[in-house]
């Protein structure tokens, strides 16, 4: 290397870069000859290093290079970034909640079918099997009018009348709406939130609804039978829509369609009907279960009319003008698949079947084609139907009876007779009426409830003044006396009916309202319903809970129904435990399949000790097995064990307006009542004599308990453990063998005011008259075809007492045959 020169691979020295010139310009940087690659597209969640989040309401990296916020600033700021987000979710929200429902909408639109009408009028075809007890069938109902015409599509048959009628009733704007009322739908959502009644389906709905039998109240099963309603309005004419409708509706009277519905209302053809007979059958629409009621039905045709009229679909004039159109009687439209006196049995049976345990209606049981058992015994059956027939062949046709007999280990009713013909008045559920003695036994219970027992005495003299009753005293039936009167034992008081004892007992001793519970412990009800009315069953006259002085004889305002009476009874057979009387065992689907079960209802009827409970109703059978066996009439067959005990309503002089017997063995209890249509009016027989418990209604309730145990074991019942005082003590007077003189003086027309103590302070007031019961114009239940019209017959005035013991005579005579 020459001295100053560069070093070798230096710049400028052997193999290094040329040397640097500083006057040398410097080089330029040339563009590549291939242009740069393009890049893939950013994801939506991509960003740069120095992009903002879309996520973040500011630069992530601002809390690290901002100057610090006050207090007061973050709490600013963080409220603005909650409501930024609130906004956001809040339209989000509501985007989801518009294309959500349009999407499941038009999802469903292409999944579901409409039910084609020729196929649902066609398994409305079926029919519904009652059997009895042991399998052989009572009876087949079909609906009216099966094999039925159905309307054609645009039916000149189907008029204007017709239409507008259950357009008003059902559907305004059916003409005109896409299949579904949106006002409808909003109504009928609302009340599904607020726990509100009504519903909000239009015809083609309706039509959907009942076609698919699906009717649960959910808002999934509404949104279905909506967009099955659109569907069907794009693919049929309305005329179609309205032939399927008007076919197929369930109308009552067991008739599916207008047609079948005109001829079982009126007995016309469709279009025969006026706009007025038009407006009731389609108001009728919405319930039709309840066309055999008193009031629903008027109600329904005043408002149909009213729409029909704010339409324009009738004139003023015309509205003005028309008075409510009267159904023709069911008796004579209707095909009874049971006629007589079984009748009854299919209206009881259909109303507990429709009860809001089984809830089960004619419409569904129809639609089905259900096989219900019944509780019914055929032979008790035609045991009560002979007994009635055999005892009461050329008595009087105006009188009334009925019998039920009740299987106390169960509740089973084993026989059902409540009328001459099976329509009309049903005398054992559909009216109330005063029981006389025969209520006597619940006295007795308040008693031993207390500790009392059978042997305790009272004054069972006659007449006897009480507060309240000074000039109206209470008096015996005539030749009814104690052995030694002022000293009567309540057993000798029970078999013999002296009333003073039981009065004194009730409103001195136990309290009336004691009664009364004993009553409803043993199955009276606290209310029952008879037609349109609820009735408070045991209150004192101003409905209070306090009953006057007369419910210890059955009397005044102590009405109940036979039928309640037997069940009660029932519970002393069964040893103080109560069962719920009931007609249905099962009812099961066409192919076997069990739908309902009958599930015993009991409870320990006197206390809740169901040992003390059964040995007060042992001490209660122990005196009223006394009774049938002290009368020839009465007395049990082939030597059965047997309690019981009969009671009457009396009225002024000899004559009794009610009479009944009510027993019972372990294995089976009976009730009969015999009264009159018209209420308070003299019961007499063929032969002109006054009626009494163990007359005419006893010798029934002998002939049906012999003919129904015929053949069965003969059953004891159990030994009593007696209550309190058995025996009463010796009597301190001598005995007397000779009656108390005969009165002539009547009891005057007039009841003490209500007892308002439980205590022994007796009651206080004036006097009342007795007014008449429900029994003057039962009324009926629903569905009971041919009930007369609602008023009071009276002819002869009652003393409220109810008198009348083992027969229960009147205040002036007595049935020498008589306990």
């Amino acid at each position: 290397m020459p001295p100053g020169g560069a070093r070798p691979g230096a710049r400028g020295g052997p193999a290094g870069p040329p040397a640097h010139n500083k006057a040398d310009e410097l080089t330029d940087l040339l563009q590549p000859v291939q242009p740069p690659m393009k890049r893939e597209p950013d994801l939506l969640t991509h960003r740069e290093p120095d992009e903002p989040s879309m996520f973040l309401e500011e630069d992530a990296y601002d809390e690290f290079d901002s100057e610090e916020l006050s207090e007061e600033e973050e709490r600013a700021v963080r409220k603005k970034k909650i409501w930024r987000r609130v906004r956001r979710i809040s339209y989000i929200a509501a985007g989801l909640m518009v294309l959500t429902p349009l999407v499941a909408f038009a999802i469903a639109y292409q999944l579901v079918d409409v039910p084609d009408p020729a196929v649902v009028a066609e398994d409305q075809q079926k029919a519904v099997t009652i059997l009895y007890s042991d399998g052989s069938e009572m009876a087949k109902i079909s609906p009216q009018g099966s094999n039925r015409e159905l309307l054609a599509v645009d039916d000149p048959d189907l008029t204007d009348d017709v239409k507008h009628a259950v357009f008003a009733a059902e559907d305004a704007t059916f003409e005109t709406n896409p299949g579904f009322d949106f006002v409808g739908i909003a109504r009928a959502a609302w009340f599904q939130v607020s726990g509100g009644e009504g519903g909000g389906s239009g015809l083609t709905q309706q039509y959907v609804k009942k076609a698919t039998e699906k009717e649960d109240p959910t808002l999934s099963r509404k949104f279905t039978e909506v967009v099955k309603a659109y569907k069907m309005s794009n693919q049929k004419s309305k005329g179609e829509i309205l032939a399927a409708y008007l076919n197929t509706i369930y109308q009552g009277r067991s008739a599916f369609g207008i047609k079948a519905a005109a001829q079982m209302y009126y007995g016309k053809e469709v279009q025969d009907l006026t706009a007025s007979e038009a407006a009731l059958i389609a108001g009728m629409i919405q319930n039709p279960s309840r066309s055999e009621e008193e009031k629903y039905p008027v109600d329904r045709w005043k408002f149909v009319m009213g729409q029909m009229l704010d339409k324009g679909w009738i004139t003023q004039e015309y509205y003005d003008t028309q008075t409510y159109p009267t159904l023709k009687p069911l008796a004579e439209v209707q095909q009874n698949a049971l006629e007589g006196v079984r009748a009854h049995i299919q209206v009881q049976v259909e109303a507990e079947m429709a009860g809001e345990e089984i809830d089960m209606d004619e419409e569904e049981a129809l639609k089905k084609g259900v096989t219900i058992h019944t509780s019914i015994d055929p032979r008790m059956q035609t045991a009560a139907e002979e007994a009635v027939s055999e005892v009461m062949e050329g008595q009087p046709e105006v009188l009334r009876q009925s019998l039920t007999a009740i299987e106390p280990s169960t509740g089973a009713v084993r026989a059902y007779w409540a009328g001459n013909d099976g329509v009309g008045i049903d005398y054992n559920k559909g009216t109330l009426q005063e029981p006389g003695s025969s209520f006597k036994p619940f006295d007795l219970v308040a008693a031993l409830q207390q500790g009392e027992g059978v042997g305790e005495v009272y004054d069972g003299s006659s007449p006897r003044t009480f507060p309240g009753r000074e000039t109206n005293p209470v008096k015996n039936a005539q030749g009814v006396a104690c052995a030694v009167p002022k000293q009567c034992s309540v057993r000798e008081a029970m078999v013999k009916s002296v009333n003073t004892v039981f009065y004194d007992m009730a409103v001195n001793n136990v309290g009336t309202s004691k009664v009364a519970k004993a009553a409803y412990e043993a199955g009276i009800p606290e209310e029952v319903t008879i037609g349109d009315e609820v009735h408070k069953l045991l209150k004192g006259e101003d409905g209070g809970d306090t009953p006057d002085g007369n419910i210890a004889i059955g009397g005044g305002q102590t009405l109940v129904r036979p039928f309640d009476m037997t069940s009660a009874y029932a519970t002393f057979a069964a040893r103080g435990v109560y069962h719920e009387p009931f007609f249905i065992e099962k009812i099961e689907g066409p192919d076997g399949k069990l739908l309902y079960q009958h599930a015993d209802k009991s409870r320990s009827a006197f206390d809740e000790n169901p040992e003390k409970s059964g040995q007060i109703a042992d001490n209660v059978t122990d005196v009223l097995k006394d009774i049938p066996k002290a009368s020839t009439k009465t007395i049990c067959a082939e030597g059965r064990e047997c309690a019981g005990k009969t009671g009457t309503h009396e009225l002024d002089g000899v004559d009794n307006s009610k009479a009944w017997m009510v027993g019972y063995t372990p294995s089976l209890a009976a009730g009969v009542y015999m009264g009159t249509e018209a209420g308070n009016v003299p019961l007499r027989n063929a032969g002109d004599t006054p009626i009494f418990g163990s007359g005419l209604p006893g010798q029934i309730w002998k002939a049906f308990m012999d003919k129904a145990l015929a053949g069965t074991p003969k059953d004891t019942f159990p030994k009593a453990d007696m209550i309190g005082q058995a025996v009463p003590p010796a009597p301190s007077t001598p005995k007397t063998t000779t009656p108390p003189p005969k009165t002539s003086e009547k009891t005057e027309t007039s009841e003490p005011e209500d007892d308002k103590s439980e205590t022994p302070e007796p009651p206080t007031g004036t006097s009342t008259s007795t007014k008449n019961p429900p029994g003057g114009n039962p009324g009926c239940l629903p569905l009971q075809p041919n009930c007369p019209p609602t008023g009071t017959s009276t002819s002869t005035k009652t003393n409220g007492q109810g008198n009348g013991g083992g027969g229960g005579a009147g205040t002036e005579a007595r049935d020498p045959n008589d306990p």
